[in-house]
């Protein structure tokens, strides 16, 4: 009876998986790092979308409660675009529905991606929690 060593046996039945954790690893590397560029150029755009609806709610609620129209409204979120890094021609409307104050913002924004442009459509509508008066 012969016996082998812990050594012997791993060498011989190893013979053709060489190179195959080196090839697996990057893989998983690179899509690690596609993934994480495409969140470092897509994360800022939907975080600045997200304040910009926060942005949009406020002001619609301050409209309401200090009864100003939505001249004065549309006025407001014109002058906060460069803020929130929205597109200049975006379109804004402002109205009063079911006595309530509305307003609305649509643009798109083109995200560059290595080998592709990804287009993100903000189309938001907020409404006043309090009714308006006049208007």
């Amino acid at each position: 009876m012969k016996i082998l060593c812990g050594r012997c046996l791993q060498k011989s039945g190893r013979r053709g998986e060489r190179g195959g954790t080196r090839l697996n690893f990057l893989i998983v590397m690179s899509i690690i790092v596609v993934l994480g560029y495409v969140g470092f150029q897509m994360f800022p755009v939907f975080y600045r979308a997200r304040t910009f609806e926060s942005f949009m709610q406020d002001t619609v609620n301050s409209a309401a409660v200090t009864n100003k129209n939505p001249a004065w409204v549309e006025e407001q979120l014109k002058k906060s675009l460069a803020e929130y890094d929205v597109p200049p021609d975006a379109v804004i409307k402002s109205m009063v529905h079911d006595s309530r104050l509305e307003a609305q913002v649509q643009f798109t924004q083109t995200i560059s991606l290595l080998v592709t442009e990804y287009h993100y459509t903000f189309d938001k509508t907020v409404r006043s929690t309090t009714a308006v008066t006049g208007g």
